[in-house]
């Protein structure tokens, strides 16, 4: 696995490194020792696989309140995203900043969300299938979120989304000022 830091610390790119053969490849998409050396979350007790019927579908901006802040591995199994994190975190020179990656099922590239970021994504293709592992239980108390176009953090989608929940429908802008993530 090859880690690619983004503009946001502690959040990476991780690129599978392939050993191809007969068969086809085989190739770690997670390995403990790895993730550790790089100061990044190495225990995972919950997994999630969310299909999406329909391109234009978006899901976020989601994030769990403290003490139940999570990491996540995200990657597209099936499909496209275009996946996007914001930074939350109160001691961070970046917060409040965004960055967008597309994910891809034939590139197999994951994304590794840090604790204390929202994220969300737009299929850009239909039966787009995505996989998370997930730095912590979910709990349902912790739930937060935040509208998917809040101009407080002005996200630059690749199109408007055409199917959202009514949850993510709904949520209101980020407020500074309640936060309690």
């Amino acid at each position: 696995m090859r880690f690619v830091e983004t503009r946001l610390p502690g959040a990476y790119l991780i690129e599978l490194e392939p050993k191809a053969d007969e068969r086809g490849f085989f190739a770690r998409s997670y390995c403990e020792r790895e993730f550790g050396a790089h100061g990044l979350v190495t225990r995972f007790p919950q997994g999630n696989l969310s299909y999406n019927a329909r391109a234009g579908t978006l899901r976020g901006m989601h994030y769990q309140a403290a003490p139940h802040r999570e990491a996540k591995v995200v990657s597209c199994v099936a499909g496209a995203i275009y996946d996007v994190i914001v930074d939350l975190r109160a001691d961070s020179t970046t917060r409040r900043q965004w960055l967008g990656v597309e994910l891809d099922a034939k590139d197999r590239r994951a994304l590794y969300v840090p604790p204390g970021f929202a994220h969300g994504f737009l299929t850009l293709r239909d039966a787009t299938e995505v996989s998370y592992q997930m730095g912590e239980f979910y709990v349902a108390e912790a739930a937060r979120g935040f509208r998917w176009n809040d101009p407080l953090f002005g996200i630059s989608w690749p199109s408007s989304p055409t199917t959202l929940s009514e949850r993510d429908r709904t949520y209101p802008d980020f407020d500074p000022a309640t936060f309690d993530g």
